[in-house]
């Protein structure tokens, strides 16, 4: 399903298909009237890729399309410094509708504490629609603090 591109809608970018299954799984949850706000695009295979489809192709649409927000779903590989890396391929312009969000390893190591992948993106949709860190709090996903706080600010409301 399509977003509506003339109210503010979120893309989720991600990189593989656990990803994918972890941002289907919370775009389960979000309200049933605001699912058209939300779109889980398809896996470009690999967090460079990732960056490299956001630069080339994403980045001229949202100068286009001023209230969409996307999310670049990725995996750190244990690397936190990825995270500046990623940053440091979003023009300031676009900064405050970006966000970089992932497990600090890889999503299959989440999978012991927090269950199957879309029970995951189910269980951290309920903690954004609820305000809470209960499975934002994972020690695999509390790096994204300062990320989710920024996302939570801009994209809660359009999706909860």
């Amino acid at each position: 399903m399509s977003v509506n591109k003339d109210r503010p809608h979120v893309f989720v970018l991600p990189e593989d298909d656990a990803n994918l299954r972890i941002a289907n799984g919370f775009h389960l949850e979000v309200a049933a009237n605001r699912q058209r706000q939300m779109q889980v695009l398809p896996v470009p295979g690999g967090w460079n890729e990732v960056l490299k489809l956001f630069e080339s192709q994403h980045a001229k649409e949202m100068d286009r399309c001023p209230g969409r927000f996307i999310v670049l779903l990725i995996d750190f590989d244990g690397d936190q410094s990825r995270l500046e890396r990623a940053m440091a391929c979003i023009p300031q312009r676009l900064a405050d509708r970006v966000f970089v969000l992932g497990a600090l390893g890889e999503p299959e190591d989440l999978k012991p504490d927090l269950g199957p992948y879309e029970a995951i993106g189910s269980r951290l949709a309920e903690d954004c629609r609820q305000d809470t860190d209960g499975t934002w709090g994972h020690r695999l996903l509390r790096h994204n603090a300062g990320e989710l706080n920024r996302l939570r600010a801009r994209v809660r409301p359009i999706l909860f």
